[in-house]
C-alpha cells in the first residue's frame, strides 16, 4: 500500500519536473558546469610566469641560464631589459611577474669557480605566487649551474639572490585583503540592488512608478545613489579596518583609489539593477546575484588562482569579469603606489562595464514600463 502511494507520488513529481525544464536543466547541467569550472580554475600549479631578462654578460653561459628558465615550462620570456627602471616599469604594469638579472662577467666567474650570483626580482603582490616562483627560480638556477659543469661540483656553482618587491615579507594578508575588498563589495552591491526593483514588484508599488511622470534614467539614478553611497562608505570602512588590523599599506593616491572603487561599485550596482529588472521574486533575484557575483569574483578574477595557469578558453572568459581589472588597479594603488595613468586600461575596462550594465538595465526597465 505504501509502495503504491509512493509510486504515485513519484510519477506525479517526475511529470512536474519534466514540465519545469528550468529546474531540470539546473539539476542536470549546473553540477557538470561547476565540475568543469572548479576542475580547471582550481589549479595550484603556476605556469607561464612572465619573465623579463636583463643579461649584462651576453655570453654562452648566461644564455644557457636564460634558456633553462624558458625551457622549464614555468617561465615565458616576455621582454629583454637594459636597466632597473625598465624592470620597475614592467612589474608595475604587470607585464612581467619576475625579472632575471645576470651580472657582468658571469661566464668568466663561473669558469674561474668564483660562484657568481644572479638576481631574481619577483612581484610580491601575490604572496602565494611569489613564494612558488621563488622556489622555481632557485631550483632552475641550481640545476642549470650543475649542468654547466656536468655535476662535477658538490657545491652549486651559481648562487641566487631573490628580491621580493612590494611585499618583501611575503605576508599573505597583503595579497588576500585587496581580493576580499573586491569580493565583499561585489556581492553586497549586486545583491542590494538586485532585490530593490523586485521588492517593488512584489509589493505592487512598481505600478505607481510606471504611472509617475519620471523618465527611466532618472529612476535608475535615484535607485542607485543611496546604494552607491552605502557601498562607498562600506568600502572606506573596509580599507581603514584593513590598514588598522592587517597593516595594509597605502602607497598610492587616495583620489586614484576613490576613482577605481567608484567605477567598480557603479558597475556592480548596474549589474544588480539588471538582474532586478529580469527577476520576478526576491528569491530568484538573490540567487542570480550570488551566482553572477560570487563565483566569477572568487574563481576567475585572479583573487586566489592565477589566471595565467588557467586553460586558454577560461582565460578568455576572465576578460568579462570586472573584479579582474579592479584587483589589478587596487593592488597597484595600495601596494605599489602606481600612478593612475598607468592604470588607464583597467579603469577604462571598469568604465565600460559600468556603462554597459546601467545601459542594459535602463533599456530593459524602459521596455517593461512601456
Amino acid at each position: 500500500m505504501i509502495g503504491r502511494k509512493a509510486l504515485a507520488v513519484y510519477r506525479k513529481e517526475l511529470r512536474q519536473i519534466a514540465r519545469d525544464r528550468r529546474t531540470l536543466l539546473i539539476l542536470v547541467f549546473v553540477p557538470a558546469f561547476f565540475l568543469l569550472l572548479y576542475g580547471y580554475a582550481l589549479n595550484w600549479d603556476i605556469r607561464h610566469i612572465a619573465l623579463a631578462v636583463e643579461d649584462r654578460d651576453g655570453t654562452g653561459d648566461s644564455r644557457a641560464l636564460v634558456a633553462a628558465f624558458v625551457n622549464s615550462g614555468y617561465f615565458d620570456r616576455v621582454a629583454d631589459v637594459q636597466s632597473p627602471a625598465d624592470i620597475d616599469r614592467l612589474l608595475n604594469l604587470n607585464t612581467a611577474r619576475a625579472a632575471l638579472v645576470i651580472p657582468e662577467n658571469f661566464g668568466r666567474d663561473l669558469v674561474n669557480g668564483l660562484r657568481p650570483q644572479v638576481q631574481v626580482i619577483i612581484n610580491g603582490d601575490n604572496a602565494n605566487t611569489a613564494t612558488t616562483v621563488m622556489g622555481y627560480a632557485a631550483s632552475i638556477v641550481q640545476s642549470a649551474g650543475a649542468a654547466l659543469f656536468e655535476g662535477q661540483l658538490r657545491e652549486p656553482p651559481v648562487s641566487i639572490e631573490p628580491r621580493i618587491w612590494y611585499n618583501p615579507e611575503l605576508r599573505s594578508t597583503l595579497f588576500l585583503v585587496p581580493g576580499l575588498i573586491a569580493y565583499i563589495l561585489m556581492i553586497t552591491a549586486v545583491i542590494s540592488t538586485a532585490i530593490s526593483i523586485v521588492r517593488e514588484k512584489e509589493s505592487g508599488t512598481i505600478e505607481q512608478v510606471r504611472m509617475a511622470p519620471i523618465d527611466t534614467f532618472s529612476f535608475m539614478v535615484g535607485k542607485s545613489i543611496p546604494y552607491f553611497l552605502i557601498s562607498l562608505t562600506s568600502a572606506a570602512l573596509i580599507v581603514f579596518a584593513a590598514m588598522l588590523l592587517f597593516g595594509l599599506p597605502m602607497r598610492g593616491n587616495w583620489i586614484s583609489l576613490l576613482v577605481a572603487v567608484s567605477l567598480f561599485i557603479a558597475g556592480a550596482l548596474g549589474q544588480g539593477l539588471l538582474i532586478s529588472t529580469a527577476a520576478e521574486t526576491q528569491q530568484v533575484a538573490f540567487q542570480a546575484a550570488m551566482l553572477s557575483s560570487f563565483l566569477p569574483t572568487l574563481m576567475l578574477s585572479g583573487f586566489i588562482f592565477p589566471i595565467s595557469s588557467m586553460p586558454t578558453a577560461l582565460q578568455l572568459v576572465t576578460y568579462v569579469v570586472p573584479a579582474r581589472y579592479f584587483l589589478v588597479a587596487l593592488r597597484g594603488i595600495v601596494l605599489k603606489g602606481v600612478p593612475i595613468a598607468v592604470l588607464a586600461p583597467q579603469l577604462a575596462a571598469l568604465t565600460v562595464y559600468a556603462l554597459a550594465m546601467l545601459a542594459l538595465a535602463s533599456v530593459r526597465l524602459a521596455r517593461e514600463r512601456g
